[in-house]
């Protein structure tokens, strides 16, 4: 009987612990305001895949394919009347078609920090505001045109096998 009054005293004194430390802590923050983010304030933002045909002497040469990741400050971004995202794709075409020296079959005129300052610089004075803090780089591919040739005929042929696999079974 004492171990059960002991563990209730116990359960208590420890909830009781915990609404006080949770009201200290609220307080620290003030009432009615909101958690700043983590890291820094700023918010990390994906973009989805942006494909940019690239364009070489009247026709398409292949693909330029990206996913990027922008910091905002949460506050900036909500000013917005054009979502974000535009921005920063059209900043990614407007990039890649004024800089034609850039040869995705070289690596070596690829600047990739080039890249992303150009990127954030752009947005921003577009903008008028300091908005994009930094870009990130979650992916970055090229496929030539040959490539996304010999992937639709690999893609092509696989799918007329299953088809006859299968007609083949039904018979």
């Amino acid at each position: 009987m004492i171990k059960v009054i002991a563990i209730a005293v116990w359960i208590c004194a420890a909830t009781l612990g915990a609404v006080f430390y949770s009201f200290q802590a609220a307080g620290e923050r003030g009432v009615g305001e909101t958690p700043k983010p983590m890291l820094g304030g700023l918010d990390y933002v994906k973009t989805d895949i942006i494909s940019v045909p690239l364009i070489r002497d009247s026709e398409i040469g292949g693909y330029f394919l990206t996913k990027l990741v922008y910091t905002v400050e949460p506050e900036q971004i909500k000013k917005l009347s054009i979502p974000a995202e535009a921005l920063i794709t059209d900043q990614v075409y407007s990039y890649l078609y004024s800089n034609p020296q850039i040869d995705f079959t070289n690596k070596a005129t690829i600047d990739l920090d080039a890249f992303r300052a150009a990127i954030r610089d752009t947005v921003n004075t577009r903008v008028g505001a300091p908005l994009v803090h930094e870009v990130l780089i979650d992916q970055v591919n090229f496929l030539s045109k040959d490539e996304i040739r010999d992937n639709w005929l690999r893609r092509k042929k696989s799918e007329t096998a299953s088809e006859m696999t299968k007609a083949f079974k039904e018979h």
